[in-house]
């Protein structure tokens, strides 16, 4: 058998195993056999991302959404510890909107001359200040789960592929999986199936990847931030807007990171086609 045949068959194996995995019901089988069922339930949905690819890039109006649907909701519950004031004129704000958007907040500080801490209004070095006094405070105030820092979110509720989807990933660059989960969270809301029960003030969401319900309610409502560039007000939009958003905080090189490894892989490819022509040359005249 040739090669190229043995190749193309494993290929069109490899490519049958993927769908086969993303078409498998969901693990309410496996909750109704008495086996332990593994979250999320659903595979998260894919969505059409700027940065995806070896050619993505950020979309700034985005993530200039992105972080007010932030500012206006999520902050409430969730803290952004890793990131400066300052680290917003790399979404397109000048100093003067930067430090002007500091001033909306206030940071503890201290201790001054008698010992004291004090509060003072933040300034563009100052990270952004979370909604608790501490982790206790927050989780006293929400059912005893800590709302996550949203820092490196993005990054850490990234869930596996699995194999041989991971494979491929490797080729297509895919690094989305994080904002994928996200938004498929923020819209995955809905009503538990006839049969499955989840505890009380607990919201019921297969996207979830820490259970098949979790203690948030749903966050987002449509019309719920304004947007001032005519952009569509719906739970859709505002969920990838602030998965994107995250997916920048949690990794605001990945743009550069990328493009890199794509110049570094062309030039790894000419050298080597270089190298083969130059090995050739010499064996040539070794042979005379």
């Amino acid at each position: 058998m040739k090669l190229t045949t043995v190749f193309s068959r494993l290929m069109a194996a490899g490519f049958a195993i993927v769908l086969s995995a993303s078409m498998m019901p969901t693990n309410s089988l496996a909750e109704e056999d008495g086996g332990t069922p593994h979250y999320p339930i659903n595979h998260p949905k894919h969505a059409k991302w700027s940065f995806s690819g070896p050619f993505g890039h950020w979309d700034i109006g985005q993530l200039q959404r992105g972080l007010k649907v932030y500012k206006e909701v999520c902050s409430s519950c969730h803290s952004l510890d890793l990131v400066s004031f300052r680290n917003l004129r790399e979404l397109g704000y000048t100093d003067a909107q930067v430090k002007a958007f500091a001033l909306e907040y206030e940071v503890n500080d201290g201790p001054n001359p008698e010992g004291e801490m004090f509060d003072r209004p933040a300034k563009p070095s100052d990270k952004f200040p979370g909604p608790y006094a501490n982790a206790v405070e927050a989780a006293s105030l929400n059912n005893g789960a800590t709302p996550p820092d949203f820092s490196l979110l993005a990054k850490a509720r990234a869930p596996e592929r699995g194999f041989p989807t991971f494979v491929f990933d490797v080729f297509t660059m895919y690094a989305e999986n994080g904002p994928d989960y996200i938004y498929s969270l923020l819209t995955g809301y809905q009503d538990a199936p006839d049969g499955v029960e989840i505890s009380e003030d607990t919201y019921y969401n297969p996207y979830f990847i820490g259970g098949k319900a979790l203690a948030m309610a749903p966050p987002l409502s449509d019309d719920a931030v304004d947007y001032d560039d005519g952009t569509a007000q719906t739970v859709d939009q505002y969920a990838q807007d602030v998965a994107a958003f995250m997916m920048w905080a949690a990794e605001p090189k990945l743009v550069e990171r990328k493009s890199l490894g794509f110049k570094v892989m062309l030039f790894l490819i000419i050298f080597s086609v270089l190298l083969y022509f130059t090995k050739k040359k010499i064996f040539a005249n070794l042979k005379d």
